[in-house]
């Protein structure tokens, strides 16, 4: 089960970061040293296809990140 939030990206001395809320957090199990995935979608992109454009592989591009847009977001 995924858990979705948006937030906003803060500035954390040289680096950039963001916060967790609290409930996520205790849902997850997570604390100080916890290894987490993120996945990243940027608010004016909706499809892989649009993040990483055309990229060359023995399939076709567009029937792979048909189906990663499909597995990500539900969505064709």
């Amino acid at each position: 089960m995924y858990n979705f939030m948006e937030t906003i990206v803060k500035k954390w001395g040289n680096s950039l970061g963001v916060v967790l809320p609290k409930a996520i957090i205790e849902k997850e199990g997570i604390h100080e040293g916890s290894k987490i995935e993120i996945i990243i979608k940027n608010k004016k992109f909706t499809r892989v296809k649009d993040i990483l454009g055309i990229l060359k592989f023995k399939e076709s591009t567009d029937k792979i990140m048909k189906e990663v847009d499909k597995d990500l977001w539900g969505e064709e």
